[in-house]
């Protein structure tokens, strides 16, 4: 066959009206500059590989039966089907192999690749390992060295929380788990304890979370059976993807033709897990029910007061303006940060003075100590290194400091905030000023509050003022207050935009494994040619850097400085989760690795990657990829969760820069935090999240789901018992948490919906193609409905 250009062959294409049954293959010869590029036939004897070596692509011209030149027996025209030769085209995918394709940019990596049965076994095998170990690891150090984090026993005897967490009925109940016998008493305590004790241990903080935990065990129990007993079932009656048993593709939703009737399943079971979901979720938030506190619900919260404003004319105005309500105290607001940190120095110098007194009375002898910085590794007395009386040290230490607190409870007087908390004699007086405060009366183009005046309202400046229900005391941030108006939001914009800057570019694990790959950090593993190794190590770098970057979103929420613990937690929450989601969820089913490359693949419409991101998604071992997170989330991540390592690590470095013996007793005093109701609800919900969106396209992720879920109610009960204080929130983070649960299988619907779209094309008589419209059209609806019957 003669040469012949691009323009004779689009002529060719014209011309030939034969009903198309075969594919003209043909190898395209690298340009000639001047002249017009030729084509010439395919050889029908060469492989894939070869034809991929050399670079060739492959023009499809539909010719006549019998025509010379065609390849009506050549295996090339297995790998392409009519309908999906039409949706491609018309989705502007081209011609290309899946796995030859999408694989291509990992051909030399030694990171992220496939094994038998998407590794699923070999990385479930070393994960439980791993999770013995560390529960073995756990054991020797609760038993040996739990001081670091044993809040029940090294908090202060004298202190009086909320909670009463050192009672004599719970502290007695703990030291009966902690005194038992046996190798792990800790673990047969996790499945005793009732839900009483950890309410009067923890708070009702803690029995909410658990029973929001327990609310999506029941869920996922279900699921799972329905996706093992159905789907699992339907997925493998297909044979698109060939009868391997060792093959993970026949388990997932690709095994089935596009033209089979058992796709309706798995959009009417879609529909199930959702309406499941909002069933579980509905049944949790009635059961939410909160003791009001007397003293918060009568309190009211105002900003915007002049800072010159005095206690006394705050008083007189509500008299005047409403004298049917009694105002029982009024407190103004002052910056009160540095104070706080004084007094917190205070507190531990006198217990290290009243330490080294008893110390003296019990040995009869005085205690010399070096208070330098890692002093009580010091041996030997050198010039600026001199050892001192302990008690003369902390003596003269806390003198200097109530000098400093007197000065600064001075200075602090002519540093108001324009803020006041005003009691009053019953809550509905409270109520019905808030009500007035708030209620909306337009005057002409103006829409405005006026609140009933007095004589004191012009002083006062009452029409700028913002009054909202007080929080509880233990709930608020009192350092944080001092941080209002232009200042807290010029913080909160450089810390977000430097946040979304470098997120933008380095979001997902995937695009460091690729920069470490390419500086051969995993060579070495490489050369063991070990597949073990090679798929857990990737798995276990995965899952370090998807518990990395989180904490960069986490701490810069603790920098905003918010009023509240409530919102700071309901902020970090959001933000944690969204962020997780993309990391681990959307962007990697894209088979995008950065916000970057998704913002250029959406609006970019010249580049290159395109048509190529939509073909890799939804391939079998995408599936298997999401399993794999979700069993080391279970094992590896619960197992870390209870070890607290970097709480470990923190514990350790503080001990060795303590000054003194009593130091250590207060560093040890002083390791006690209040539970992070917000990153854990995110971690959490971002795990369901994926286990639903994946629940009917890959049915083998729900079991392992169920077990993460299992394992990590028990982590949490034995942390929030025997590790962490209690916090104080409001109630809006427990709703806030239900919301985003029911994303989940929104989120199953959209995947399903993109599969029908990139798989079955855009044709109306689909089996389950017909019903997407009206099921995502009724999504917003739905989310509204919910929201108004207080899900």
């Amino acid at each position: 066959m003669e040469p012949f250009s691009v323009d004779t062959a689009r002529h060719a294409e014209v011309q030939c009206l034969a009903p198309p049954d075969s594919l003209l293959l043909a190898p395209c010869a690298p340009p000639v500059p001047g002249e017009t590029p030729t084509f010439g036939p395919a050889s029908t004897g060469g492989k894939l590989q070869e034809i991929q070596a050399l670079n060739i692509c492959l023009v499809l011209l539909p010719c006549a039966p019998g025509k010379t030149g065609t390849m009506t027996d050549s295996p090339f025209l297995e790998l392409w089907q009519s309908k999906a030769v039409t949706i491609r085209e018309r989705l502007g995918l081209r011609n290309q192999l899946n796995d030859s394709y999408c694989y291509n940019s990992a051909k030399n990596s030694t990171v992220l690749q496939g094994v038998t049965f998407g590794g699923i076994p070999t990385v479930l095998l070393i994960d439980v390992s791993c999770f013995l170990f560390l529960i073995l690891v756990f054991s020797i150090i609760r038993r040996r060295f739990w001081d670091y984090g044993r809040i029940a026993l090294v908090s202060e005897a004298g202190s009086e929380s909320r909670f009463q967490r050192l009672s004599s009925t719970s502290s007695s109940g703990q030291q009966d788990f902690e005194n038992e016998l046996g190798c792990c008493p800790w673990l047969t305590a996790i499945f005793r304890l009732h839900d009483d004790q950890i309410l009067e241990w923890c708070g009702e903080d803690a029995i909410h979370y658990l029973s929001f935990q327990r609310h999506i065990i029941f869920l996922l129990v279900v699921v799972s059976f329905l996706s093992l007993c159905v789907i699992l079932p339907v997925n493998l009656s297909g044979d698109l993807l060939g009868k391997d048993p060792y093959s993970f593709g026949r388990t997932t939703i690709a095994n089935l033709q596009t033209d089979n009737d058992l796709l309706w399943l798995h959009t009417i079971f879609a529909v199930i897990y959702l309406l499941l979901t909002v069933g579980f979720m509905r049944h949790h938030t009635q059961s939410i029910k909160y003791k009001e506190e007397s003293l918060v619900r009568r309190t009211l919260f105002i900003t915007g007061l002049p800072r010159d404003a005095r206690k006394e004319t705050v008083e007189s105005h509500f008299r005047d303006a409403y004298p049917t309500c009694e105002v029982v105290d009024v407190q103004l607001c002052y910056n009160v940060a540095k104070l706080i940190y004084l007094c917190k120095e205070r507190k531990k110098t006198e217990k290290s003075l009243t330490y080294y007194r008893n110390l003296q009375v019990k040995t009869g002898r005085q205690t010399l100590i070096n208070p330098k910085p890692c002093g009580q590794f010091c041996c030997c007395e050198v010039q600026g290194c001199e050892w001192e009386d302990a008690i003369s040290y902390y003596t003269q230490m806390k003198d200097r400091l109530l000098e400093r607190i007197t000065e600064e409870e001075l200075h602090v007087q002519d540093q108001p905030l324009g803020m006041a908390f005003v009691t009053f004699q019953e809550k509905s007086m409270a109520t019905y000023i808030l009500k007035d405060f708030n209620a909306c009366k337009c005057q002409s183009l103006r829409c405005k509050g006026e609140p009933q005046p007095s004589s004191h309202s012009r002083e006062l400046c009452t029409s700028k003022w913002t009054v909202t229900f007080a929080a509880d005391p233990e709930d608020i941030c009192w350092k944080n207050l001092s941080i209002q108006g232009l200042r807290w939001w010029l913080q909160w914009l450089g810390i977000n935009f430097t946040l979304f800057v470098g997120l933008f570019f380095l979001t997902t694990p995937s695009i460091i494994l690729s920069t470490m790959d390419k500086f051969n950090v995993t060579k070495p593993i490489h050369a063991l040619n070990d597949p073990i190794i090679s798929q857990f190590f990737p798995t276990l770098l995965l899952w370090s850097f998807s518990a990395l970057l989180p904490s960069i979103v986490y701490y810069s929420t603790l920098l905003e400085s918010h009023w509240t613990k409530s919102g700071e937690n309901q902020i970090m929450m959001t933000k944690v989760y969204i962020f997780l989601i993309f990391m681990v969820l959307i962007l990697p089913s894209l088979g995008l690795t950065s916000l970057d490359f998704f913002f250029r693949w959406l609006f970019d419409k010249t580049s290159s990657e395109t048509s190529i991101r939509l073909e890799c998604v939804f391939l079998p071992d995408q599936g298997a990829f999401f399993v794999n997170y979700v069993i080391a989330s279970a094992f590896i991540g619960n197992g870390m969760e209870l070890l607290r390592l970097p709480g470990l690590i923190l514990y350790t470095f503080r001990m060795i820069v303590a000054k003194t013996a009593a130091d250590r007793r207060n560093v040890k005093q002083n390791q006690a935090f209040q539970y992070e109701f917000g990153a854990m609800y995110a971690w959490m919900l971002c795990v369901f999240t994926v286990i639903m969106a994946y629940s009917i396209t890959c049915p083998i992720i729900a079991p392992f789901g169920l077990i993460y879920i299992l394992l990590k109610h028990m982590v949490d009960r034995h942390n929030l018992y025997f590790v962490y204080l209690p916090a104080k929130l409001e109630k809006e983070i427990h709703f806030a948490a239900v919301n985003q649960a029911l994303a989940a299988p929104i989120l199953c619907l959209f995947w399903l919906y993109f599969f029908s779209f990139l798989r079955l094309g855009e044709q109306p008589f689909q089996p389950g193609a017909s019903l997407w419209p009206p099921i995502l059209a009724s999504t917003p609806a739905s989310q509204f409905s919910w929201h108004q019957l207080g899900i």
